[in-house]
């Protein structure tokens, strides 16, 4: 698992669980429940540059689409409305993606 030393499988479970419907995804509630929103800036990073998947040094929105498939395999994509508010939450400057420092304050 990409997160393995990181987070709790089983609250990765959880919180995937708790967000299976459509529109269903809050990623305040889901940062609680996987243990993120309690990590250091350096774990918060690693898990940043797990997500950053073509490693850009930003999350951008086709990258949060699939966010919970970062975390389990088989999870949905989020709607286009939940990636949007998402964006939205994380991008402080306005530029259409979520950078390090952005990420690290959206999870606290």
């Amino acid at each position: 698992m990409a997160f393995a030393g990181l987070l709790n499988d089983a609250d990765i479970d959880a919180a995937v669980k708790d967000c299976q419907a459509p529109e269903s995804f809050n990623h305040k509630a889901f940062f609680a429940k996987v243990g993120l929103a309690s990590k250091s800036a350096a774990d918060t990073e690693k898990v940043f540059k797990i997500i950053d998947q073509d490693q850009s040094g930003f999350i951008e929105e086709e990258e949060l689409k699939l966010f919970l498939q970062n975390f389990s395999a088989g999870a949905r994509a989020l709607t286009d409305k939940e990636t949007a508010v998402f964006l939205a939450a994380g991008d402080s400057d306005g530029n259409g993606k979520i950078g390090v420092d952005e990420f690290q304050s959206l999870v606290k």
